[in-house]
């Protein structure tokens, strides 16, 4: 054999290496690309809702007070070893009892979080004619929460590309009552936000529900109808994020997908994983139910609480994987 042949059939593997290296390169840029894109389009959220800390309050009928920092700090645990999440959101009621103090001790158990966390008002946040506004709740949670430098009770913003979430305060701070209502004012800055962000998939945080997960005259949102219909003008998915009922139930009408979380200190104990994919024509929804690990002050919470079932709901209420159509 030639040495000019084998110089030839060298130089060619050579190059025959050096393309498939390069065809190898182009082909993982692609695939991670691809793999980037995928994740870039998934929002993943947990919601706690009703936390109703207290650090000196004994149980009541139904509510597990007292183990108030035991169930929150297992919350905040289980969200820290499962996975990576985008935020964490608290739909209200974050403390029992209307005091700063309390409220500063409810922070220092959520600055346990590996994740950003964000926080609306609940009825049980504020007081009427006590230290603890509108106006200082959300100073003092900016004051210890370097995303929560809000001015207003109400706010939103954009956690990735494709995504805006809306927080709104449905708290009436008037009059001594449980149910809510939705200022003029804030609904003129919820519709800004609709026509701001049209191709946008949504995420609406509040406390009182706008759809109900069951009736109750004294805890409804009383313009329920004008605000459902605002967010059903929203050609894109709104998923929206309730508490105040303490109960798990999962309703979709039509684009709307309506997501109602538990108590963390009545029965079942627990919290929502919302994961969200938004692709070209769709929008998935997979929607969990996590119960807490203490299960001995589970069962004690159970055996306090009559019609646990209007809580806990069937099992589509607790875990379900939606389908939302998308509008370009």
């Amino acid at each position: 054999m030639s040495k000019n042949y084998l110089k030839k059939n060298k130089k060619e593997s050579l190059i025959s290496k050096l393309v498939n290296f390069v065809l190898t390169i182009f082909l993982a840029f692609i695939i991670g690309s691809q793999m980037c894109t995928a994740a870039n389009n998934n929002l993943r959220i947990a919601q706690v809702s009703d936390a109703h800390f207290s650090s000196y309050e004994e149980n009541t009928s139904y509510k597990l007070l007292k183990h108030s920092g035991e169930l929150l700090d297992d919350v905040i645990s289980q969200i820290n070893t499962s996975g990576s999440y985008d935020f964490v959101m608290f739909t209200g009621d974050l403390i029992n009892t209307p005091k700063i103090s309390e409220l500063e001790i409810f922070l220092s158990h959520a600055d346990k979080l590996l994740y950003s966390w964000y926080a609306i008002i609940g009825n049980h946040d504020i007081c009427i004619d006590g230290p603890l506004t509108k106006e200082k709740f959300i100073s003092v949670l900016g004051e210890n929460n370097s995303k929560m430098k809000n001015k207003k009770t109400y706010y939103a913003f954009t956690p990735k590309r494709g995504y805006r979430v809306i927080c709104l305060d449905s708290i009436i701070d008037y009059k001594i009552t449980t149910n809510g209502e939705i200022p003029q004012e804030e609904l003129n800055w919820l519709k800004e936000e609709l026509n701001n962000h049209p191709n946008e998939t949504l995420v609406v945080a509040t406390h009182v529900p706008i759809v109900e997960p069951f009736s109750s005259p004294n805890h409804k949102l009383c313009n329920n109808y004008e605000v459902r219909k605002l967010l059903k003008s929203h050609k894109n998915p709104v998923i929206i994020l309730q508490g105040h009922y303490h109960a798990a139930r999962i309703t979709q009408d039509d684009n709307l997908l309506f997501v109602s979380c538990p108590s963390l200190v009545t029965y079942p104990n627990a919290f929502r994983v919302i994961n969200i994919n938004t692709n070209k024509k769709s929008v998935k929804i997979d929607v969990y139910l996590k119960e807490t690990n203490l299960k001995e002050v589970q069962t004690h919470a159970k055996i306090r609480l009559m019609g646990t079932q209007l809580l806990y709901g069937e099992e589509s209420d607790r875990n379900g994987s939606y389908e939302l159509r998308r509008e370009e």
